[in-house]
């Protein structure tokens, strides 16, 4: 397994080096720069402030002086659009926020998901089952950016329970809606995906054999039927739960939560490209770790998977 681990590191490291690099190309291809405003900048303004941020280098000792910089001092560079500020800053400000409601978000929707999927494939074709279909399929056509108005106008707007948006780590009650929102649809689809993978499980050969030994029903289904039916669930849980904790600009936007994806949308409206690069690198360096450990986990529950 040690050997499987470097194997899988030593090809995501070069991964993650050409995803900054061809990031970085992108973004100097983009039309437009930095200090592209409607009021055009004189000549000589726009030459000391391109030289004060290295733009006037050439693209390759740009992207050198770019590595450099994150590898050895784990620095992502200055914003250009706020002067006192860097992308380590604003990062460190944000992601806490989408960090926090992301993974309980996270694990909401794994655990209402399984148990969803789990109770209709045990009781399949009764009023629990269909139950937990019906109930999956309302969640399914209820994604984050229609569900937060409804949360807003039930919660808020008439009941007066909680409040409409903004964040605070030590009152729960700005974190309900969020989590809410963003994890309805995604617990529709694990449920889905559970409820499938669990029907195959159970009609395979070995749990015949597990009851026909007179094993009970309930160590047949969590010794025998829930670890198998597992692995396409998780397979989908790696990059669920990497755009659960850095793709929700909806939630940010929508209750002003103060997370990255507000930050990574407005980069994008002032085209300050060093911040859109800290968070694509962000969300590239999450992705590549979660789909390792996904990987790592098919290997664990089955180990006749190598890779």
């Amino acid at each position: 397994m040690f050997a499987y681990i470097l194997r899988r590191l030593a090809v995501a490291i070069p991964t993650l080096l050409l995803l900054i690099i061809f990031s970085f190309i992108l973004m100097h291809l983009a039309p437009g720069g930095p200090f592209s405003q409607e009021r055009e900048l004189p000549q000589q303004v726009l030459d000391n402030l391109n030289a004060k941020y290295g733009l006037d280098l050439p693209l390759w000792q740009q992207i050198w002086n770019y590595l450099y910089g994150i590898v050895v001092h784990f620095d992502f560079g200055p914003s250009f659009v706020y002067p006192d500020r860097t992308v380590n800053d604003i990062i460190a400000s944000g992601f806490p926020v989408t960090l926090t409601y992301g993974t309980l978000s996270f694990i909401a929707a794994v655990v209402f998901g399984v148990a969803l999927g789990v109770v209709a494939a045990i009781w399949h074709n009764s009023w629990l089952d269909y139950l937990a279909v019906g109930i999956s399929i309302g969640a399914q056509v209820l994604p984050n950016f229609v569900m937060a108005p409804i949360l807003v106008l039930l919660f808020t707007l008439t009941w007066r329970m909680l409040p409409g948006g903004g964040w605070s780590f030590s009152d729960p009650s700005f974190w309900i809606m969020p989590i809410i929102a963003l994890a309805t649809s995604y617990m529709a689809s694990i449920a889905r995906i559970t409820r499938s993978s669990m029907l195959e499980v159970l009609g395979s050969n070995h749990i015949r054999t597990a009851r026909a030994k007179g094993m009970p029903e309930y160590r047949v289904i969590l010794r025998h039927a829930l670890k198998p039916a597992m692995l396409p669930v998780i397979s989908y849980l790696g990059p669920v739960f990497v755009s659960m904790i850095t793709g929700s600009v909806v939630i940010d936007m929508y209750f002003s939560t103060g997370g990255i994806g507000k930050a990574f949308v407005d980069s994008a409206l002032n085209r300050d490209y060093a911040v859109m690069m800290g968070i694509t690198i962000l969300v590239g360096t999450l992705t590549i770790l979660f789909n390792l450990a996904v990987d790592i986990l098919y290997a664990w529950i089955d180990p006749k998977i190598r890779y």
